[in-house]
């Protein structure tokens, strides 16, 4: 399904010069969740933008469905912390919007915002604009209007970091739901350990810039997952342990740039 070989990003100005990703490699299978983990300024939302095609790589390749990345295209779809949404569109507009783009007649696209918004539970809102909703219910928004083009490749950056505890929790749930529904391939950035454990099949763990990968760990664990079991604790103690090692050995990371939850 995605395929990274030997990938390298590197920033140069007359005035900086910055390696932000060095030589990873990493399969996902179709189907697969899996989140990248690290310290800020590791290159996770860097390597996650190379996916999606939105910045060139440096050297190396990305292959989505045996095809090469160069740059957007409609089996990759993006959801981003901040929503994203067109403020003077409705909630169905706003989910039918890359469906209008791509010419899709209006009765097979009010049918599928239609579908999505009974899924993500908002078909009371769809005629609502987006100042009417809360943050939790903004989020599902783009993630309805991510699925609306059917993508194969469901690209996620920190989605749910300016969430309260409680909603978050709630949205986490709310993807597993319909990652389960759609069974789309998702790879997910997140700097929270519990959101990793809780959400993934396999957790990526990079380095400090330049990011590499450190480790990959696989959550065996079938869904749903209670977080308070003596395995999920050993998970979360053994990409603990991950992280911890790295920043010792990074001086200019700190530790609380890692949240437990």
């Amino acid at each position: 399904m995605v395929k990274v070989e030997h990938l390298g990003k590197r920033y140069t100005t007359p005035d900086m010069d910055v390696e932000a990703l060095s030589d990873i490699n990493l399969d996902i299978g179709e189907g697969e969740f899996v989140s990248l983990l690290g310290p800020s300024g590791c290159g996770k939302s860097t390597l996650l933008r190379i996916v999606a095609g939105l910045i060139p790589a440096t050297s190396g390749r990305i292959a989505v469905d045996g095809k090469v990345v160069s740059g957007p295209g409609p089996e990759r779809a993006v959801v981003f912390q901040d929503y994203a949404l067109f403020p003077w569109m409705t909630v169905r507009e706003n989910v039918e919007f890359g469906l209008e783009s791509r010419a899709v007649p209006r009765p097979e696209r009010r049918a599928k915002s239609t579908e999505l918004l009974s899924v993500i539970g908002l078909t009371d809102f769809a005629d609502r604009y987006p100042h009417h909703l809360s943050g939790g219910m903004k989020q599902r928004v783009s993630i309805a209007r991510a699925l609306a083009v059917d993508p194969s490749l469901l690209l996620m950056d920190e989605p749910f970091g300016a969430l309260d505890a409680q909603t978050r929790r709630t949205l986490q749930n709310e993807l597993l739901r319909i990652w389960s529904a759609y069974r789309k391939t998702v790879i997910f950035v997140t700097h929270s350990i519990e959101e990793a454990i809780y959400l993934s099949d396999r957790i990526v763990v990079m380095t400090a810039r330049p990011g590499r990968i450190k480790a990959i760990i696989e959550v065996r664990k079938k869904r749903p997952r209670d977080m308070a079991t003596t395995e999920m604790n050993e998970v979360q103690r053994e990409v603990q342990g991950v992280l911890e090692d790295e920043l010792v050995h990074t001086s200019d990371v700190h530790a609380d740039e890692i949240t437990a939850h």
